[in-house]
């Protein structure tokens, strides 16, 4: 499933993928990848990009 609320939220604050790579220290493949939904982050990960985008895990991670 695509994560559009990442995408969403990565865009709102005009940030590249790259960008978003180089805060939370991986690829930019795997932010992609997270985007596609063909790569299932580490809760880590997943709270890493949340501290970047100022969201919680419910708001970017939650499946409605």
């Amino acid at each position: 499933m695509k994560n559009l609320k990442l995408k969403s939220a990565r865009a709102a604050l005009d940030l590249s993928q790259q960008e978003l790579a180089d805060r939370v220290g991986v690829s930019r493949q795997t932010i992609n990848a997270i985007e596609k939904g063909d790569y299932n982050p580490t809760i880590k990960l997943c709270l890493a990009i949340c501290k970047v985008l100022g969201k919680t895990l419910d708001e970017l991670f939650w499946e409605e």
